[in-house]
């Protein structure tokens, strides 16, 4: 089966993507309505049309109905991705005039729910620009393909394969389809719920409403330029850490919450290694500002507290620069970052579960070292016996996404100190790099709309990386390699 072959099975169901998340994207426009800013209606309107149209005509591409490849599925879905910040990043092109090049960061930030942010005036933008960037953070946060797997209400294997190459693995349901309208009903009611909470800190609503957006998307824009420290607000800042943490669970425990009695929270190893990470952050990162910055202990409490959670939940939102901090309190705060959230849940970063897997793994590989060739030692997770071959190659693929994470960090970092010299200290670069790839979005100041060119276009290429967690980027460029063979 030759290349276009492959795309014209597969087509139908990109086109139907593309259409359908072209009607989620049209919400900005109320906002151009509601605040009367009639010149952003056509640059806005601009993505819904791209999309409903390019989905048009990708529907009408002549098919056969086969099964499409696993290679398909992958190259399909960093296509998507790819589309939809390419196409995002009209409105701030027309709107205000933005670079296309810094308006796909904009973009790409947005839809994989990064947070770093080149626009040049954030409280002088247009609010239905900010509420669009919110509203690419909080689609982002569940998925673009979940996002309309659920609105089409269309199953079988090719919607199957999709969902699964966009790094989802959750099956709360048979079908992929009432997965995903579980994932949306969860995420629904923690949005709500999220807004009520931000509203108690008595900001405006407008406020309130972009805060929980991004927040429970784990995103980390603002309408701030100033962020969450322009609000000066200590009870907004604790208000806003239960919503970050929401957003980086993992979603099957809402739904065993309420569809199984009697399910223990903090039984799940994800669940119980996130408040681990944020206590050890909060306690190692409240040390080091008393110790190495001369923080008294209120600010180090404050920012240990609020920096921890938003770096192990892969939040970009930030009451202090990381800039300002010792170099060892920097690299403490990247691990965070590096780990990231759960496994089905709106957080970037390796994820809890392959940090737990590969613990397991490593002592299920030591426990085999010291006993008989002939003594079979079991491998468990989550409390189910594995099958040796089974667990061999879970592992394998488990450490592979591991060390590929690092290699591609290791590889930016140096590309990024000789595409963009800095007067940065080498632990801020690392940061910044780690912050793009593992979506994370806080910043040291390193991005800003003054990098060159091609520290930019590398900067997006992580955050897209990061977002599919890796492997259908790579499937994507081997295949369009290949066909130059």
């Amino acid at each position: 089966m030759d290349r276009i072959e492959q795309f014209s099975i597969i087509a139908p169901d990109i086109g139907n993507i593309f259409r359908f998340i072209s009607i989620g994207t049209a919400v900005p426009l109320l906002i151009a309505v509601i605040y009367q800013e009639w010149a952003m209606i056509l640059p806005m309107a601009s993505v819904p049309v791209t999309l409903f149209l390019l989905g048009t005509l990708l529907v009408q591409v002549p098919h056969r109905e086969r099964e499409p490849p696993l290679s398909a599925a992958l190259m399909a879905v960093a296509l998507i991705w790819l589309v939809c910040a390419v196409v995002g990043a009209l409105p701030f092109t027309l709107g205000i005039g933005m670079p296309y090049l810094d308006s796909v960061f904009e973009a790409m930030s947005g839809w994989t729910d990064t947070g770093l942010t080149l626009l040049p005036d954030v409280d002088a933008a247009p609010k239905t620009l900010l509420f669009w960037r919110s509203l690419m953070q909080w689609l982002g946060g569940i998925g673009i393909v979940a996002f309309t797997i659920a609105m089409a209400s269309r199953t079988g294997l090719t919607q199957f394969r999709l969902y699964r190459s966009e790094g989802r693995s959750e099956a709360l349901m048979p079908s992929v389809v009432a997965t995903g309208m579980e994932m949306w009903k969860i995420y629904l009611v923690l949005t709500a719920a999220s807004i009520g909470l931000v509203l108690l800190s008595g900001i405006p609503v407008w406020d309130a409403v972009n805060i929980a957006l991004v927040g429970i998307a784990t995103g980390g824009f603002s309408v701030h330029a100033a962020g969450i420290p322009y609000y000066d607000n200590p009870l907004l800042e604790i208000l806003i850490i239960p919503v970050m943490i929401a957003g980086a669970l993992p979603f099957k425990l809402y739904y065993f919450m309420y569809n199984k009695k009697g399910v223990r929270f903090f039984a799940d190893a994800q669940a119980r290694l996130l408040f681990i990470l944020i206590a050890l952050g909060i306690v190692v990162i409240t040390w080091d500002l008393v110790t190495l910055t001369f923080a008294d202990l209120p600010t180090a409490i404050r920012q240990g507290l609020f920096m921890a959670t938003a770096a192990a939940t892969s939040t970009g939102f930030q009451v202090a620069s990381p800039n300002e901090w010792a170099s060892v309190t920097v690299l403490f705060l990247s691990m965070l970052m590096v780990i990231g959230g759960a496994s089905g849940s709106t957080a970037g970063g390796i994820k809890l579960s392959r940090v737990v897997l590969g613990t397991q793994s490593l002592l299920w590989w030591f426990k085999r070292m010291f006993v008989s060739g002939k003594v079979l030692v079991p491998f468990k997770y989550e409390g189910k016996v594995i099958p040796k071959n089974i667990a061999d190659l879970e592992v394998s693929r488990n450490m592979l996404i591991i060390m590929l994470y690092f290699l591609l960090i290791f590889i930016a970092t140096v590309l990024v100190m000789h595409l963009q010299p800095t007067g940065f200290e080498s632990s801020n670069v690392i940061f910044e790099v780690v912050s793009a790839m593992c979506n994370n979005g806080i910043s040291t100041g390193f991005v800003s709309p003054d990098m060159t060119d091609s520290a930019k276009a590398l900067f997006i290429l992580l955050m897209w990386i990061g977002r599919l967690e890796i492997i259908p980027v790579i499937v994507l460029f081997l295949g369009i390699f290949k066909g130059f063979d």
